[in-house]
């Protein structure tokens, strides 16, 4: 089973979302909004992916934030996607505990989902 943690309002969820019903993909919907992110969690993804990936820097809420809040650690990344969740880069997806894809790309979905 597949997990996709994000947010229901953002643009590249929703295209995610779409590209996932149309080719039969179940998962379950994590919403970073109402159900938060746990530091284990956000520990377990920095196993597999370096802070400055699962933080996203193009987004609205990394654009508003003052030079002195963006992290310039792992430890400052993680209290932040703590803080502001909506920081994280969305959406991500995983399965086993492992991250299968981060953000949205058909072209990656074609290849991540492929069985």
């Amino acid at each position: 089973m597949y997990t996709l943690y994000a947010i229901p309002n953002c643009d590249t969820v929703k295209k995610a979302r779409t590209w996932l019903a149309d080719h039969g993909v179940d998962y379950l919907f994590h919403d970073y909004k109402k159900q938060r992110i746990s530091r284990e969690t956000l520990e377990h993804w920095l196993t597999q992916k370096p802070w400055e990936e699962l933080v996203n820097r193009n987004g609205l809420t990394w654009k508003q934030l003052p030079d002195s809040e963006k992290p310039a650690n792992m430890e400052a990344a993680i209290a932040l996607m703590i803080s502001k969740p909506s920081v994280i880069r969305r959406p991500l997806i995983e399965s086993n505990g492992q991250i299968i894809v981060l953000g949205f790309k058909a072209d990656d979905y074609e290849t991540a989902f492929a069985n």
